[in-house]
């Protein structure tokens, strides 16, 4: 959920400053550019706290996977079908005359 929030928090932030700098007169395609790198600065300074989070977020989750290793990548029905698959693929190679 924290990633959540902090992707939440940044399309405001720009929204807000591409609001802001349409309000202030620039209407051409480069607000867009101005509003990404001004928000790009703001979200730098401000959301420290929801990035820290996210950041702790997604390392807990690749630290979990690592623990794992392969067996959590797949879903309970789609790490069955590979395994049924693996061992079909093992006993067709121990089989002699086939491909």
């Amino acid at each position: 959920m924290p990633l959540v929030i902090y992707s939440v928090l940044r399309l405001a932030l720009f929204g807000a400053c591409l609001g802001l700098l349409w309000l202030a007169g620039m209407r051409s395609w480069l607000v867009v550019v101005v509003a990404a790198l001004v928000a790009w600065g703001l979200s730098y300074v401000l959301l420290r706290g929801p990035r820290d989070a996210a950041a702790k977020q997604l390392a807990a989750r690749a630290e979990r996977r690592q623990a794992l290793g392969d067996r959590e990548r797949f879903g309970v029905r789609a790490q069955e079908d590979a395994d049924l698959e693996d061992a079909a693929d093992e006993a067709a190679r121990r089989e002699p005359g086939t491909a």
